[in-house]
C-alpha cells in the first residue's frame, strides 16, 4: 500500500511539473488516500500482533 502511495506521489509530482493540474491533483488524491489506508492497516496489524502476544 505505500509503495503505491509513493507511485501516485510521484506521478502527481512528474505531472505538476509538466502543468498537467488535474492530473496531479488526482493523483496526489489518491497517494493520501492510500497513504491513509496504509496507516490505517499498520496499526490494526500492530494492535493485533500485540494483542495475539499477550
Amino acid at each position: 500500500m505505500l509503495g503505491w502511495a509513493l507511485t501516485f506521489l510521484i506521478i502527481a509530482l512528474v505531472a505538476a511539473v509538466f502543468g498537467f493540474g488535474g492530473v496531479a491533483s488526482t493523483a496526489a488524491g489518491f497517494a493520501q488516500i492510500c497513504f491513509v489506508v496504509f496507516i490505517v492497516l499498520f496499526l490494526v496489524s500492530t494492535i493485533a500482533h500485540a494483542l495475539r502476544r499477550g
